[in-house]
């Protein structure tokens, strides 16, 4: 639904009679001066709190494993652990003097939010209310910025939960197609009460992630359009100013970095949030999402009016709580800001709110009983623990779900007679199939993102080309040298998920060699892989749209989508063949090598 002026404006009047009604408790003022001296300055001060990329969780609790979560750092997740943070911060500071945000991706990443979008779905007539709109609404959220992610189960699924939340949802750069007008608020205007009779008015801008247009081109394509980041805060920063904004924070998610993962494919800048800071005048705060770093306090300066312009992400899944401090001054008749400062508040120092968990108990129980549910048996256990350095038979359990998939799609069509081919990648190192009764969190953990199918036209020359982009993965490493696996992957910082092993083909991967010259011995059939040879890649659609910057495979022809999770269809294959018997598709496709010899 367009937002045109008339119902933006019912809309940001209602987020005003509800959120930005909150007083504020002042910093005590400077004792009044003697005879002939200036009157003191009048000071407030107040604290926006932030989190980011909560990606469903609520509960302290993994569901692929379905046990409590933890890490080696021992973090912890969950808005209930939040909730508790938040209340010491209310309490510390004057729940009026506090306004708490997000910057995105919160309704996708947990079987808890899976389940409420595709198998209780909250667009069901008479539908269950999101856990997440439950959660934030109990703890008091003031606003969100749109993630990325919001897209994955489509429009109607995000204006359901838009339409349960107690906030608004902001997009300044989410476009209506047709007219070009905001399609969410863009932003949301909070007024602050001082004991000196002059309000602070806050304005809360919201800007989202442009690859949202390739991402989800399939639920947005001709319905919703994103500008970059900078042209939309260029245009709506100096409107918030003229409109008596005090205070502008920016809600962004986008990263910091000024780069983006997707080469060509993106027309704008994926992680924006520091040129943002750096070329819009007239910010004070960026909460920055996307990125899955933390960054508890880092400083932009502003090239028009050389002020700092304080940034920060906390870490995702509601591990850190952001906190933006800030100190203002009443001088030439308005409120100025004199300080800013930043840091974030970890999860795991602080129990669960029992309001929160009490309140989502049922939903919770809910999913857990879904995820348990027994849907076939394995001959043998499978796990991806050797699976970035080894061709493990899990990782060849997702590539045949694939290729067969999509060898029944093509079947009869002008592609059939064409060899399928698979790419995938180990999305979690503790994923694992037992030996045994095998649950939907036990299929599920191997494919954590939601991720869909599709099926491009390859050749020879181009595949050759893929792997030696995905082979930059490893640290060179020479002949004779000792061989760490803990210091062996993620070259360049490159993630688990932008490592792609391809089945259908044989091939080693020289480790010796520079990146760009490993794949030696690459054959198909056994026979040297063909250059001009056409194939069919099963991929996801997030590497065919440019995920990674992998090359050529964006710019290949599709033979096919689909619009089911990945995920669910590992699952339904599980349950279609009731047995999982490794014997009848795992092979050794790939191996490292250096100069030859097998590294293990």
């Amino acid at each position: 639904m367009p937002l045109n002026r008339r119902t933006f404006l019912e809309r940001s009047a209602a987020a005003g009679a509800g959120v930005a009604v909150a007083g504020a408790v002042a910093v005590p003022a400077e004792a009044h001066g003697g005879h002939g001296r200036p009157r003191p300055r009048k000071r407030y001060s107040f604290t926006v709190m932030g989190t980011t990329d909560l990606h469903g969780n609520v509960f302290n609790w993994d569901y692929f494993t379905d046990k409590e979560f933890d890490d080696k750092a021992h973090n912890d997740v969950g808005l209930a652990k939040i909730s508790t943070l938040v209340d010491q911060v209310r309490k510390e500071k004057g729940r009026r003097n506090t306004l708490l945000i997000d910057a995105g991706d919160t309704i996708q990443g947990t079987q808890l939010s899976y389940y409420y979008a595709k198998v209780d779905p909250i667009t069901a007539r008479r539908g269950p209310v999101h856990p997440m709109a439950q959660a934030m609404n109990a703890i008091g959220y003031d606003a969100a910025a749109l993630g990325n992610h919001e897209f994955n189960y489509g429009i109607p699924v995000l204006r359901k939960f838009e339409e349960q939340c107690d906030f608004p949802l902001l997009g300044a750069n989410a476009l209506d197609a047709k007219t070009l007008r905001p399609a969410f608020a863009p932003y949301s205007m909070h007024r602050l009460r001082t004991p000196h009779g002059k309000d602070v008015k806050v304005a809360i801008l919201g800007l989202t992630n442009p690859g949202i247009a390739i991402w989800d081109k399939a639920n947005v394509s001709g319905k919703m359009v994103f500008p970059g980041l900078e042209e939309q805060a260029a245009k709506w920063v100096p409107k918030l100013r003229s409109m008596g904004a005090d205070v502008v924070v920016v809600s962004a998610h986008s990263g910091s970095s000024g780069t983006s993962s997707y080469g060509d494919q993106l027309p704008h800048i994926e992680n924006a949030a520091g040129l943002v800071a750096e070329q819009v005048p007239g910010i004070d705060a960026i909460l920055v999402g996307h990125a899955h770093t933390e960054i508890p306090e880092y400083r932009v300066k502003n090239k028009e009016t050389g002020k700092d312009v304080v940034l920060s992400e906390p870490l995702k899944w509601g591990q850190r709580l952001t906190l933006f401090d800030f100190d203002l001054v009443w001088e030439r008749g308005c409120w100025t800001v004199e300080k800013v400062a930043a840091q974030v508040l970890n999860s795991n120092t602080v129990a669960e709110d029992p309001e929160i968990t009490g309140l989502l108990g049922d939903e919770h129980k809910k999913v857990v009983e879904y995820v348990n549910q027994i849907i076939g048996t394995s001959t043998a256990a499978m796990t991806t623990a050797d699976a970035p350095w080894k061709d493990e038979p899990i990782i060849d359990l997702i590539n045949v779900v694939q290729a067969e998939t999509v060898k029944a799609a093509l079947a009869g069509g002008a592609h059939a007679a064409l060899p399928v081919l698979s790419q995938a990648s180990c999305f979690s190192r503790t994923a694992r199939i037992p030996a045994g009764q095998v649950s939907i969190k036990d299929a599920a953990g191997l494919y954590p993102f939601e991720n869909t199918l599709e099926a491009r036209l390859m050749t020879g020359a181009q595949l050759k080309d893929y792997l030696e982009f995905s082979a930059r993965y490893y640290v060179q490493t020479p002949a004779g040298a000792p061989v760490d696996t803990a210091k062996l992957t993620n070259a360049d910082n490159t993630p688990d998920y932008n490592y792609d092993a391809v089945s259908g083909l044989t091939y080693d991967i020289d480790i010796a060699k520079p990146a760009g010259s490993r794949i030696v011995n690459l054959s198909f059939e056994g026979k040297p892989l063909d250059p001009a040879a056409k194939f069919v890649l099963a991929v996801n659609n997030y590497r065919a749209s440019g995920g990674g910057a992998f090359p050529h495979v964006a710019g290949a022809q599709q033979l096919w989508a689909n619009s089911d999770e990945i995920r669910n269809t590992i699952i339904q294959w599980v349950k279609a063949k009731g047995t999982v018997d490794p014997s009848l598709f795992a092979s050794v496709g790939w191996k490292l090598t250096r100069d030859g010899v097998p590294v293990f």
